[in-house]
C-alpha cells in the first residue's frame, strides 16, 4: 500500500528540519515545499535542500515570491536585525523581523501544493514557547487556518478537507533539539540565523540564534554549527 501523503513547510532551520522527521516517522510520504521570498537569510534554502535530502522527502519545490515589493520586515528591508547578548533580553512585542502575513501566504501555497499533490496533511514548525511573538505562531491561528481550508478547497468541499499538523507547537526548544535527534535529524545541516555573515556562518546574536543557542545548552548537546566570532 502507498503512503499517505504530506507536505511540509520546510525553512531550512532546526524547528522544520525536526518536522519533517516527525512527519515521516508517523507514516507519511513528505513533500516538503521552502519559500525563496526576498529574505536577507536566503542561505536557509541550501540547508532546506540538504534536510529535505538527508530525511529522503519524494519531493521538495521552492516557491518563488518576493515580499520585498512590501518590505515592513528587517527580513525583507533595509532595517537592522536586533541583536542581543542573552536570550532573556528578548522584548515581549511583535518584533521588526515579523514579516507580515508570511505563514498566511506559506499555508496558502501549501494548501495548492497539497491539493495538487493528492495530500491530506500540512506539517508546519511553529512553535508558541520559544519563539519571537509572532502572531501567526499560536495555536488560535492555525485553528482558523485550518477551518479556512475545509471551506476554500475542492478538497474541503468534495472530500475530507486538509489537516494542519503542528507537532512542535507546546515544545520547548530543547525538548525539540532531543526529538529531532530521536529522529535522525542532523542539526549541522540546519541553519535557523537571521542574519547570517558572507560566508554562512550564524551571527550568533539575532533572536532565532539565541533561541536555538540556548536549547542546545539547555539540552546538554553542543550546536554543531558555525558562529561569527563576537
Amino acid at each position: 500500500m502507498p503512503l499517505p501523503r504530506a507536505v511540509v513547510l520546510l525553512s531550512g532551520g532546526l524547528d522544520s528540519a525536526t518536522t519533517l522527521a516527525i512527519a515521516r516517522a508517523e507514516g507519511f510520504e513528505t513533500h516538503a515545499i521552502s519559500f525563496r521570498y526576498g529574505q536577507r537569510h536566503a542561505v536557509e534554502l541550501e540547508f532546506a535542500l540538504r534536510v529535505a535530502r538527508a530525511l529522503g522527502a519524494a519531493r521538495h519545490v521552492i516557491a518563488e515570491i518576493d515580499l520585498r515589493v512590501f518590505g515592513g520586515s528587517a527580513l525583507t528591508a533595509d532595517l537592522a536585525v536586533p541583536k542581543h547578548a542573552r536570550a532573556e533580553e528578548i522584548g515581549g512585542g511583535i518584533p521588526v523581523t515579523y514579516v507580515p502575513a508570511r505563514n498566511t501566504i506559506f499555508l496558502s501555497f501549501a494548501l495548492a501544493f497539497a491539493e495538487t499533490t493528492g495530500a491530506n496533511d500540512i506539517y508546519i514548525g511553529v512553535n508558541a514557547l520559544d519563539y519571537s511573538g509572532y502572531p501567526d505562531c499560536r495555536p488560535e491561528y492555525l485553528e482558523a487556518f485550518e477551518r479556512m481550508a475545509k471551506l476554500a478547497t475542492r478538497a474541503g468541499v468534495e472530500g475530507p478537507g486538509v489537516s494542519l499538523h503542528a507537532p512542535l507547537l507546546r515544545m520547548g526548544k530543547a525538548e525539540i533539539i532531543r526529538r529531532g535527534l530521536e529522529l535522525g535529524v542532523d542539526f549541522s545541516l540546519t541553519r535557523s540565523c537571521y542574519d547570517p555573515t558572507l560566508d554562512g556562518a550564524s551571527c550568533g546574536h539575532c533572536d532565532s540564534c539565541l533561541l536555538r543557542r540556548r536549547g542546545f545548552a539547555q539540552a546538554g548537546i553542543p550546536d554543531p554549527i558555525p558562529y561569527a566570532p563576537r
